[in-house]
């Protein structure tokens, strides 16, 4: 898996109909609103993310891996 910047993944979740909520220090909130629930997502705005804090926002997201290769 390649390495992504904060900016790189707030991105990715745009295009998969995430929106920025706010911001707070240097973590971004990022928020997908369903049926019956709103899935939240944090993202550290570091120009890396590592590479166990990247799987954790994939897993939170819901997205597949592919989706950040």
């Amino acid at each position: 898996m390649r390495t992504l910047s904060g900016k790189e993944v707030c991105l990715i979740l745009l295009n998969h109909g995430f929106v920025k909520v706010r911001q707070k220090g240097s973590h971004v909130i990022m928020q997908k609103v369903l049926e019956n629930t709103t899935i939240t997502v944090p993202v550290p705005a570091h120009k890396e993310i590592a590479t166990g804090t990247l799987f954790s926002i994939i897993r939170q997201s819901g997205l597949k891996k592919a989706d950040f290769d």
